[in-house]
């Protein structure tokens, strides 16, 4: 299944309280239980004015529902062609 980055500006993301944090977390939940097994959140990395998603879907038009059915930003979708690590270097 293709896997995605998705961008999102959050003004203040990385002052988010583990509250907050957490309503967001519950609401994305909710939307991807809605919405069925094939979109997975794999995790998801806050920085100071963004968050940035790595999910596994199917389409980036699923990726683009979840945001607008969870009332969160979507600024970029890519999908990821690739990985690499340290181990890529052997």
């Amino acid at each position: 299944m293709p896997k995605y980055v998705i961008e999102r500006e959050i003004p203040g993301a990385g002052t988010l309280s583990p509250e907050q944090l957490k309503a967001i977390s519950q609401t994305s939940c909710g939307v991807l239980n809605e919405l069925g097994p094939e979109i997975e959140w794999v995790h998801s990395y806050v920085t100071t004015d963004k968050i940035y998603c790595v999910y596994n879907a199917p389409s980036e038009e699923l990726i683009l529902e979840h945001a607008k059915r969870g009332g969160f930003p979507a600024n970029a979708v890519s999908e990821v062609a690739t990985m690499i690590d340290p181990a890529t270097a052997n």
